[in-house]
C-alpha cells in the first residue's frame, strides 16, 4: 500500500505535460491540465526500494520488460520529465552515485565491442549510407541525414584548416567516413584506429574498395598504444565519453603527445554544461563504462595537458534532430530488426534513443566541438572563423 502511494506521488509531481496513469489495480489517474499528451499504464508494482537504488535503471527496465507501457511520443515524455523540477530525474531523493567504474584497456576494449560489434547489418538499417554513428550538422533545414553527416564531416576537417600531404590520426575512427573523407578529398595521410573489430573490417575493405592503401591505415587497437610519429593533426568524434572519469585527464594528455609542435586536434563529443554524470540505465545496457564529462573538466583537462583551446562551438539541436532521424529509421525497420532482435531488445534500443533525444532536448547533455592546438591557441590557424564555412 505504502509503495502504491508513494508510486502514485512519483508520477503526480514528474511531467511538466498532462498524463494519464492507469495502475496495476485498473484505476486511472490523469495528472496536469488538459487532454493528456501521453499515457502510461503500469502493469505490475514497482518497488519504491529499487526507485530509491536506481530510478533509470528500475524505470528502463520496466519499459523493457513490459511492466510499463507508454501511448505516446516517450521522447515527449521523457523531456517533460527533465523539465520537471520535481521528477525522479531531478530530486536528489532519486539520484545515486554509481560504483567507480573500470577503465583498463581490457574493460575498455570489452565496454567498446558491447555495444559496436553488434553486427553492421543492424546499424545499416537504420543509418545513412555514410555509416556514421554521431551526431550530423544541419547546414539546411531540409538537409538529409545524409547530407547532415557529411556536412559534419566537413564541418570537422575545414575547422583543423588542413594542408595538403599532412598527417591526421582519427580516435575512435567509427567505419571510417571522416578519415577516408580526409585522404580521398583533402589529400592527408591518415591513420584510424578502433576497439570494435566489426568497424575494424569494415574500414580495411573501404580502404581496398577506394584504393586508398598508401593514404590510409586502420588499426586495431588502443589509443593509449599507439606507436607513430606524432601527427599535424588529430580528430576523435564520440570517443571521450567511452574513456571513464578517471581517464578523461589521461586522453587529453595522450592527444597532446601524439600531436606535433602547432598541431592542431578536433575533439567531437557529449559534454554536460552542469557538470558530469553517469546514467544507471545506459551504463548497464547500452554504454558500459560510460561517462558524459563536465564542459569544465574537459577545458581543465585540456589545459593541464598543455594545449590551449581555440574554439569550441555546441551543437545540442543537431544531436537531438540526429536522434530524431534515427528514431524514425528505426521505426520503418522494425520488422527486419525483429529478425535479428527479440522485442526486449527492441524496446531497448527505442527507449535508448528516444531517452537521449530528449535528454538533448531539455538541455539535460550537450554535445560540443573543442577545437585545440598545442601550443598558443590557434597560432596556425587563420585570424577569423570564415575559414570554417568556406567551400
Amino acid at each position: 500500500m505504502l509503495d502504491n502511494m508513494i508510486f502514485k506521488q512519483l508520477m503526480k509531481h514528474s511531467f511538466t505535460i498532462p498524463v494519464e496513469v492507469t495502475y496495476p489495480n485498473g484505476k486511472t489517474e490523469k495528472y496536469g491540465n488538459g487532454a493528456p499528451q501521453v499515457k502510461i499504464k503500469v502493469n505490475e508494482k514497482i518497488p519504491v526500494k529499487d526507485l530509491l537504488r536506481n530510478a533509470s535503471i528500475t524505470l528502463g527496465e520496466a519499459y523493457m520488460d513490459k511492466k510499463i507501457e507508454v501511448s505516446g511520443s516517450l521522447q515527449v515524455l521523457i523531456n517533460s520529465a527533465y523539465e520537471s523540477a520535481n521528477s525522479f530525474l531531478n530530486n536528489n531523493k532519486f539520484k545515486r552515485f554509481l560504483p567507480k567504474q573500470s577503465h583498463s584497456e581490457e574493460s575498455s576494449k570489452n565496454d567498446v565491442q558491447s555495444h559496436y560489434d553488434l553486427e553492421n547489418d543492424f546499424y545499416k538499417l537504420w543509418l545513412d549510407k555514410t555509416m556514421t554513428y554521431s551526431c550530423a550538422y544541419f547546414e539546411k533545414p531540409d538537409d538529409s541525414l545524409e547530407e547532415a553527416q557529411m556536412n559534419k564531416v566537413h564541418h570537422i576537417l575545414k575547422k583543423l584548416d588542413p594542408k595538403p600531404g599532412s598527417s591526421l590520426l582519427d580516435i575512435g575512427c567509427g567505419w571510417g567516413t571522416l578519415m577516408l573523407t580526409a585522404a580521398r578529398e583533402y589529400n592527408m595521410n591518415v591513420v584510424g584506429i578502433t576497439l570494435s573489430e566489426e568497424q575494424y573490417n569494415a574500414v580495411k575493405q573501404r580502404i581496398k574498395d577506394e584504393g586508398l592503401e598508401d593514404q590510409a591505415e586502420v588499426l586495431l587497437e588502443d589509443y593509449r598504444e599507439l606507436d607513430h610519429l606524432p601527427f599535424d593533426y588529430i580528430t576523435s568524434v564520440g570517443m571521450f565519453e567511452h574513456v571513464g572519469e578517471e581517464n578523461l585527464g589521461e586522453y587529453f594528455n595522450t592527444i597532446s603527445r601524439y600531436l606535433k609542435s602547432n598541431g592542431v586536434a578536433l575533439i567531437h563529443g557529449i559534454t554536460r554544461q552542469q557538470g558530469g554524470a553517469y546514467n544507471g540505465w545506459i551504463n548497464k545496457y547500452i554504454f558500459p563504462g560510460g561517462y558524459v564529462p563536465g564542459l569544465n573538466e574537459n577545458l581543465t583537462h585540456i589545459i593541464e595537458s598543455g594545449m590551449q583551446v581555440a574554439d569550441i562551438e555546441m551543437l545540442r539541436r543537431h544531436y537531438q534532430r540526429t536522434l530524431e532521424m534515427w528514431t524514425d529509421n528505426f521505426h520503418k525497420v522494425l520488422p527486419e530488426v525483429r529478425k535479428m532482435h527479440d522485442e526486449r531488445f527492441i524496446r531497448m534500443w527505442d527507449l535508448y534513443l528516444q531517452a537521449c533525444a530528449a535528454s538533448f532536448e531539455s538541455g539535460n547533455i550537450d554535445v560540443i566541438q573543442y577545437l585545440i592546438s598545442k601550443g598558443p591557441s590557434a597560432r596556425t590557424l587563420p585570424m577569423t572563423r570564415d575559414y570554417m564555412y568556406k567551400d
